[in-house]
């Protein structure tokens, strides 16, 4: 493995494959199209996440259900989602995030298929959709995780922040694709081709993936790992009570369950906060301008961020360039979007806001990775994890606060501390030095 921070490369032979080669990254060509493929399967999770809210008025029409039946249907998708976060990371750490990645993209592929056609041979369909968003949560949980852990051990150093930012985009791009596909064909051939048009075609990646870029050799999961499980021989376990001890761990989960719940924030009201404050606004507008804005600084984040390094700038000094950005500048327009009573001014802050937040791609999202290379997955897993379940707090602390002060600035207000929060101490404590470094468990 790669040693980390400063902006140093280790030289192409100086580690060691899993299976056995000299070069343990990815190749220039081999690495554009790995990107290009994880791209499209992150836009294919968001399409698979995003069908049952897109066809929420069909759906609530269809079972004859209330918006708080509804509510607990879509809120089961994040109860599930908390729980694969730590497992999936570990896994991946050990078996590689390949392998993670195509088995949970397989299973959340066949469940978004078989959804409709289940429904139609059950009579509780509350408690089988309910059942099948929790279903839904557990197996995506895996993938960011997974992501991170792949990316880890794939890709080098002064490529990691591009490459990390530019399969982010993936999230935008589904749900874009799917607001508008899935909007078609909602009219054209109701909500069932939906969840057909989105689960048929993350099979097929799976299988182009499999075909393509994999050998029989990397398809297989060893034999040891099945028989002892969730186990780590002794030689090769990972000491956490250690590595939990360092500060730039802390630091880098802090700011990760900071900025994640904030997003979760901004994703859930926005759009109420454009239909309450502005109703005689087109919802396409406030819905889709923001997510494209998002893509290209997402893009440029990481363009510039690996730019820096190469130029000689030391690793840590630009994550934590990139996460002021992220963290702190856009929450100044998100300030800026509770005191606007501009329509077109609430669209340039929001717009604003969100695309700044993808500079996160490029500060604590590749700082994982920069830190703990051989378990980046496990931590990411654990910092995904509490974000999780910090946005369902903050998103329901959101709504406490407009119902009881009447403003929408309290939420902006609220997002804006608690980026602070992670933003400073990211700022005191983050490091991009590895913490893995023992000679028992460097290369894993």
């Amino acid at each position: 493995m790669a040693a980390g921070g400063g902006g140093r490369n280790v030289p192409p032979g100086s580690g060691m494959r899993r299976d056995g080669g000299t070069e343990p990254y990815w190749s220039r060509p081999e690495c554009r199209v790995w990107t290009a493929m994880l791209l499209l399967g992150t836009c294919l999770l968001y399409c698979a996440r995003v069908t049952v809210p897109i066809c929420a008025v069909a759906l609530s029409s269809y079972f004859d259900w209330d918006k708080k039946q509804f509510g607990v249907v879509l809120s089961s998708f994040f109860w599930g989602y908390c729980l694969t976060q730590i497992v999936g990371g570990h896994i991946s750490d050990q078996i590689g995030g390949e392998k993670v990645l195509l088995l949970s993209a397989s299973a959340w592929g066949f469940l978004t298929v078989l959804t409709p056609l289940l429904t139609h041979i059950t009579s509780a369909h509350l408690v089988f959709m309910t059942s099948s968003r929790f279903l839904m949560g557990l197996l995506q949980g895996v993938y960011f995780p997974s992501l991170a852990s792949l990316l880890s051990q794939r890709v080098r150093e002064s490529e990691r922040a591009f490459t990390y930012s530019t399969v982010g985009t993936g999230s935008q791009f589904g749900t874009l694709l799917i607001g508008a596909a899935g909007s078609l064909l909602l009219d054209w051939y109701g909500w069932e081709s939906v969840f057909y048009f989105s689960g048929l075609l993350t099979l097929l990646w799976v299988y182009c993936t499999c075909k393509y870029l994999l050998s029989e050799k990397e398809l297989t999961i060893p034999m040891n790992y099945l028989t002892r499980g969730l186990s780590v021989p002794k030689q090769t376990k990972v000491p956490w009570k250690q590595l939990f001890r360092k500060a730039p761990i802390w630091a880098v989960i802090i700011a990760q369950l900071s900025t994640a719940s904030t997003f979760f924030t901004l994703l859930s009201w926005l759009p109420t906060f454009f239909k309450e404050t502005f109703p005689d606004s087109k919802g396409w507008v406030f819905n889709v301008v923001p997510w494209l804005v998002a893509i290209p600084t997402s893009l440029f984040s990481g363009f510039l961020s690996d730019h820096l390094i190469s130029q000689g700038y030391r690793t840590i000094t630009i994550r934590k360039f990139m996460q002021v950005i992220g963290s702190g500048v856009s929450s100044i327009f998100a300030l800026c979007l509770g005191q606007t009573s501009s329509f077109c001014k609430a669209i340039v802050f929001a717009s604003a806001s969100v695309g700044l937040q993808t500079f996160n791609h490029s500060g604590i999202s590749v700082n994982v990775q920069d830190l703990a290379p051989s378990c980046a997955g496990l931590l990411f897993g654990v910092a995904n994890t509490g974000g999780a379940l910090l946005g369902v707090i903050c998103v329901y602390l959101a709504g406490y606060l407009i119902e009881t002060t009447g403003s929408w600035i309290s939420v902006f207000n609220l997002v804006a501390a608690v980026n602070s929060i992670g933003l400073c101490t990211f700022l005191l404590f983050g490091e991009a030095q590895r913490v893995d470094t023992d000679s028992v468990y460097v290369d894993l």
